[in-house]
């Protein structure tokens, strides 16, 4: 089929690469402005933009997808369906009806199950064991269309943030290329979403990956694994912010311990009250320092039984 694909982060390349490597023909490739990075400010291009190039496919970046010129640009690209994933902006109704088949999605999450910007994080957040890609045909709402295809992936206990967007990433490469050929063939049959099942996944902030000890256990390790690697999770231990990058949780009774209370200190992790349960922390990061495991980090820092992870006024 000829294609235009919209996308801008590495979510989106996996997809451009595997529908590319399908033998569609894509006639061209729309993401996000090259923005500026770091100290220097100097102009980085979104990864979809490389592998466009990579590839000698003509790329178009503009500030506003919804402004007449753009809509004019897209309207001169031949295409039979536009497939988007992570794009990053809203498109109108005259844009979702501008090819023969519509607008294809690649979203992170079984819908109706998580629509908005941060699926994969709110599904470990909330404990699902199961997630997965939907292929949906796009409507004027947010994450609304039609359920045209779904492919499910188990949430391994020990997934973070980073290594399940790793494995929707190529699953999602592999249910557009299947979605497509159902497509062509005329082999799918567009669902209805239960609207009553939905729910919103936000975009995630900083502040949401704070450790609240009095949580359980479970609770605190899929913060952990939510936010690693972006934004991390975070308590204070004497009034510094202690980032806290592998954890496990031990569901046994907590006892007399008070939450954030430290109760052993190990060779190799430290162990900390919940409000049920306990945290074994495994990798660290105290404020001003490097991330490392436990071993090293108590090397440079002596922490004691009985002592506090919370938050704390500085001193």
């Amino acid at each position: 089929m000829k294609i235009v694909f919209m996308g801008t982060p590495d979510f989106a390349v996996e997809a451009l690469e595997a529908l590319i490597g399908a033998g569609h023909e894509i006639t061209a490739v729309v993401t996000q402005p090259d923005k500026p990075k770091g100290r220097s400010k100097r102009l980085q291009s979104p990864p979809v933009k490389d592998c466009a190039l990579r590839h000698g496919i003509p790329v178009f970046q503009p500030e506003k997808i919804k402004s007449s010129q753009a809509m004019e640009t897209l309207g001169e690209f031949e295409a039979e369906v536009f497939v988007v994933a992570a794009f990053g902006q809203l498109l109108s109704q005259e844009i979702l009806d501008m090819p023969r088949y519509g607008c294809l999605n690649i979203h992170a999450s079984l819908l109706p199950k998580y629509r908005g910007a941060s699926p994969i994080q709110h599904a470990i957040l909330s404990g699902e064991r199961i997630t997965g890609i939907t292929i949906m045909q796009m409507d004027a709402g947010l994450d609304t269309g039609d359920i045209l295809y779904q492919r499910e992936l188990k949430i391994e206990e020990d997934d973070t943030y980073e290594t399940l967007q790793d494995k929707l990433m190529r699953l999602g490469g592999l249910a557009v290329t299947e979605a497509l050929c159902l497509f062509e063939r005329g082999e799918l049959t567009p669902r209805k979403q239960c609207q009553e099942e939905s729910c919103y996944a936000p975009l995630i902030r900083k502040e949401m990956g704070f450790l609240d000890f009095q949580k359980t256990a479970e609770e605190l390790d899929r913060v952990i694994r939510g936010m690693t690697p972006w934004p991390s999770a975070y308590t204070f231990y004497h009034g510094k912010q202690l980032k806290i990058w592998k954890a496990r949780p031990i569901c046994e009774a907590s006892g007399a311990y008070a939450p954030g209370e430290i109760v052993t200190v190990a060779k190799d992790h430290i162990r900390a009250a919940a409000g049920k349960g306990f945290l074994d922390i495994y990798e660290m990061q105290l404020e001003g320092k490097k991330r490392m495991n436990a071993r090293d980090f108590l090397l440079g820092v002596r922490m004691l039984p009985g002592e506090r992870l919370g938050r704390e006024e500085r001193s």
